[in-house]
């Protein structure tokens, strides 16, 4: 992890005036998973696993117009749903996944897709992460999934310096304003996304950078 975790965090204003640059920039972000209802972004997100948004989108939009509950995803069975997703990584396992998660939803939770994220974490297939996207864009809940790009962002700039994951989720939930809660998920993943990308940070185009702790800064191509 060198370059990534600081050793300073940023203040509390310093915090609040990042997030305005962000509601500045963008003030309504959305994630990129294609989805029709609460059924099919959980499946989205389980499959996108190791695996691009681009490319998940490219495979669920036909499997999503013939399989948009639990009970037609779970008809179709595993070899079935392989073929609309083999382009996706460890497609296999992931078929294996989504029709358990449907088989439980019809079971113990009358195909309706759980609003908390113990239910959620108890369907196949589905972590923390996971689960903290669909309370955040399904239920509108004020949660953070920490993906490698929200976890890179938030160790540069010295926002929510963490080692683990879940320790960077439980810092910025104690340090993100309420105010910027529950678009804190999508403007930090879409940031690491497009900007702060792990390779090359691209800062010389970044709103964020006077109060980045990231150096050096990448200079101006």
């Amino acid at each position: 992890m060198t370059k990534q975790l600081s050793d300073c965090k940023l203040g509390d204003d310093e915090i609040y005036a990042i997030f305005e640059a962000f509601e500045r920039s963008n003030p309504e972000p959305r994630g990129e998973l294609e989805y029709t209802n609460e059924f099919t972004l959980l499946v989205a997100v389980v499959l996108s696993a190791q695996a691009t948004d681009t490319g998940v989108n490219k495979a669920t939009r036909e499997l999503f117009e013939i399989a948009d509950t639990p009970k037609k995803m779970f008809d179709l069975g595993v070899e079935g749903l392989e073929g609309y997703i083999k382009s996706i990584g460890l497609y296999r396992n992931k078929a294996k996944n989504v029709i358990r998660l449907s088989e439980q939803l019809i079971n113990d939770f009358s195909s309706r897709v759980p609003d908390n994220l113990k239910d959620l974490q108890s369907l196949a297939g589905v972590g923390r992460k996971t689960a903290n996207v669909v309370l955040n864009i399904a239920f509108g809940q004020p949660a953070i999934a920490v993906d490698t790009h929200l976890f890179r962002v938030s160790n540069r700039t010295g926002m929510a310096p963490g080692k683990t994951p879940l320790e960077v989720e439980e810092e910025l939930i104690r340090r993100v304003p309420e105010k910027f809660s529950m678009h804190a998920h999508h403007w930090l993943i879409l940031h690491g996304r497009y900007i702060c990308k792990a390779r090359k940070p691209q800062c010389y185009r970044c709103i964020i950078r006077e109060w980045c702790r990231f150096d050096p800064k990448t200079p101006d191509p």
